[in-house]
């Protein structure tokens, strides 16, 4: 297991011996705050964009449910006609950047977030660490009346008119302490500058999110059966910020026969990563398996039947409402 493995097993189990990080969340909140002042005091550049901008991200490191509240936003964004574009870092792609996403772009390049929203909406979208670039090379290939910024929330550089932060209720702030001792990119306290939408099965504000499970698909042609058989035992493969929360929806589905294969959030793949010493059929999320793609047109020989569980963002009517007053004072109207 690696480091960064270990560590974010530690955060999820909140292990004591995180103290011992204290030193080193104290230098990452010197850092943090210095460059915070830096942005708003005038001394670095801040980037206007010239169309609206908004932030979805969390104050968390790891799984929020940020990526399917995002997609769920651009569907219903394109539905009401909005011409909305995205950007993204591209954490773990390889770059170059900024690049333009599409369809067949490789998750290995692009990063496996970007691949997923796209490959489930067709937005335009581009990736790339300096986001000022990225929008400029997205509104030279399009016209569009609002970008969303995939996390970025702590990019100062960037000026956003809009921000939505995900809290997952389920897993919550840990022991609300800083990177590393804990896993807060920033304090709770951010929370009240923000429009908060809670994640959670259980709401207990309007603005809330659950994940709607839906049925089970195969990824590959396999020699195994192409029916899903959640009595079956099976290979769990997965790379996910909190792994947790699949394991909580296999139950959901009645899967609890399994051998559990982690790996850390944007895992780089390889086949040997899929190989096990059973032929059970691997069951996976639909993050991971944009890379299972490339790997599969790779090893054509690869046969062992792979099941992907989509997940869909429900949002709370009042979610939709706040989003229409927001856009309306950014001169974006929906009806």
């Amino acid at each position: 297991m690696s480091l960064a493995h270990r560590i974010q097993d530690a955060w999820n189990k909140q292990s004591s011996w995180l103290i011992m990080l204290r030193p080193l969340s104290w230098l990452y909140q010197l850092a943090f705050y210095t460059n915070k002042s830096l942005y708003k005091s005038g001394i670095k550049q801040v980037y206007q964009a010239p169309i609206p901008i908004m932030v979805v991200g969390n104050i968390t490191v790891g799984g929020s449910g940020k990526t399917p509240l995002l997609i769920q936003l651009v569907k219903y964004l394109q539905q009401h006609n909005v011409r909305v574009g995205v950007i993204s870092r591209g954490y773990g792609g390889q770059g170059p950047f900024p690049a333009l996403v599409n369809a067949s772009s490789n998750p290995n390049e692009i990063g496996d977030e970007p691949a997923l929203i796209v490959q489930s909406t067709h937005v335009p979208m581009s990736v790339g660490p300096n986001r000022q670039e990225s929008i400029e090379l997205l509104l030279n290939s399009e016209q569009l009346d609002l970008i969303i910024s995939d996390d970025g929330l702590q990019h100062w550089a960037l000026a956003r008119q809009i921000e939505w932060i995900v809290v997952d209720q389920n897993r919550g702030l840990g022991n609300e302490k800083l990177l590393p001792e804990g896993y807060l990119r920033e304090p709770k306290s951010r929370l009240v500058e923000s429009t908060v939408i809670e994640h959670t099965k259980t709401a207990h504000s309007y603005r809330n999110m659950h994940l709607m499970t839906g049925k089970p698909y195969l990824l590959n042609a396999s020699e195994q059966s192409n029916v899903f058989d959640a009595d079956q035992y099976f290979n769990v493969v997965v790379g996910i910020g909190f792994p947790q929360r699949f394991y909580q929806t296999l139950q959901g589905l009645g899967v609890h026969k399994y051998h559990s294969a982690e790996f850390k959030d944007h895992h780089n793949y390889e086949i040997n990563d899929l190989i096990f010493a059973n032929d059970s059929p691997i069951i996976t999320t639909e993050k991971d398996a944009v890379k299972f793609k490339t790997l599969l047109q790779q090893n054509p020989e690869f046969k062992t039947a792979i099941w992907v569980v989509p997940v869909e963002a429900v949002l709370s009517a009042d979610c939709y409402d706040l989003l229409k007053q927001q856009l309306q004072q950014v001169g974006i109207q929906l009806p």
